[in-house]
């Protein structure tokens, strides 16, 4: 059974909401939403990324955000709760997603566990 998430499971800063809307109006119709997802690496043991998604699984977390939905499954949003997914363009060209309110999984090498690598 498909879950509606809140904001306080995930939530995505208006600079965020506006890129993947941008990029989501990009994209093919039959794209269901962004996908949220975790792998196993990184320094807190733990690396997140997103992706375009043709299918919503059953098991998944949905996030509406009016243009385009994200999509959670239920293993990554136990890594995820209370996360803000942020877009910060530091005008270098180095523009990326980045992960905010990461929850402590010990490790640590300064790079705020976001598959982006950065901290805003």
């Amino acid at each position: 059974m498909l879950a509606a998430l809140t904001e306080q499971d995930l939530s995505l800063t208006a600079p965020a909401q506006d890129k993947m809307g941008e990029l989501f109006s990009q994209v093919d119709d039959n794209i269901q939403g962004v996908r949220v997802f975790a792998t196993p690496g990184g320094c807190s043991g733990i690396s997140f990324g997103m992706t375009f998604t043709d299918s919503v699984n059953d098991d998944d977390g949905v996030l509406d955000v009016g243009r385009f939905k994200v999509v959670v499954d239920g293993g990554t949003l136990q890594h995820l709760r209370g996360v803000e997914i942020d877009f910060v363009d530091r005008g270098d060209g180095n523009a990326s997603f980045v992960f905010n309110n990461l929850p402590s999984m010990g490790g640590g090498c300064g790079t705020c566990g976001s598959s982006a690598g950065g901290c805003a």
